[in-house]
């Protein structure tokens, strides 16, 4: 099987679930699937450095490329989980090429960026016996930025051309949202513009993805160009399963 960077190249649709349970064990439940990605959820789920680097650990016996979202965009934060070796990276609320350029700053050793050198004492280069770790690390990071906001869709061009971005994600919840419309499902002006970007990402050679429980959109979203495809979350999936197992007998033992 071709890697997962050469399948991304290739523009291939690709399976994702998030892993929101914060726990090791239900992590690697989840990557026994065959999923082609799964992303570490420390923005919503209840995740922090620690149960991340756990999660990492027992994710690298499988073929599913790990992501990590994290909280929020912090140049100090970054560091930290770069160096406890996750080198896919989603960044969420990002709104501005500005922002978009920092972040890619503090994704990088100077002088192309500002990351502080710390390998030594880090899991990303094995503790210092990846002698080739800082010479390759720059190239190593696929930094994700998340398209969640009307403002984002506005500078939208501007944001996916930022050297140094490996990819852009979109959030149809929070547009939806930003647009005045909360909680609202299947969104026609949020799905029409969310494909407009992804169309104009295909054009201008910029990977893109999202996150949708419309198996339908999630379609159209391909058909677009998109690559990256979310298409659930444990916990949710978790949830639905135990929920209908438990109507299910309660109703035939009653």
């Amino acid at each position: 099987m071709s890697s997962f960077q050469e399948r991304l190249a290739a523009g291939e649709g690709m399976v994702g679930l998030w892993l929101a349970l914060a726990d090791p064990y239900g992590a690697e439940i989840v990557a026994s699937a065959g999923y082609d990605w799964l992303l570490i959820d420390a923005e919503h789920g209840p995740n922090d450095l620690r149960s991340v680097l756990a999660q990492l650990q027992v994710l690298a016996a499988y073929n599913s490329q790990p992501f990590v979202r994290l909280p929020h965009g912090d140049a100090a934060l970054i560091k930290r989980y770069l160096d406890i070796g996750a080198d896919h990276l989603l960044i969420p609320m990002v709104e501005s090429p500005d922002q978009a350029k920092a972040l890619v700053a503090a994704t990088r050793y100077p002088p192309e960026g500002i990351r502080g050198v710390g390998a030594g004492l880090a899991r990303a280069s094995r503790w210092g016996a990846d002698r080739d770790y800082l010479a390759r690390a720059n190239e190593r990071v696929q930094l994700w930025i998340q398209i969640e906001s009307e403002r984002a869709l506005n500078n939208f061009e501007a944001i996916a051309q930022t050297p140094g971005l490996a990819g852009v994600f979109f959030g149809p919840a929070d547009i939806t949202a930003s647009l005045g419309r909360l909680g609202t499902a299947d969104d026609p002006e949020m799905e029409q513009r969310v494909l407009a970007a992804i169309t104009q990402a295909k054009a201008l050679g910029v990977p893109s993805g999202l996150m949708t429980g419309s198996e339908r959109f999630l379609g159209e979203a391909r058909k677009a160009g998109a690559t990256l495809l979310g298409v659930g979350a444990d916990t949710a999936l978790l949830a639905a399963a135990l929920r209908r197992h438990a109507r299910t007998l309660k109703d035939t033992l009653a």
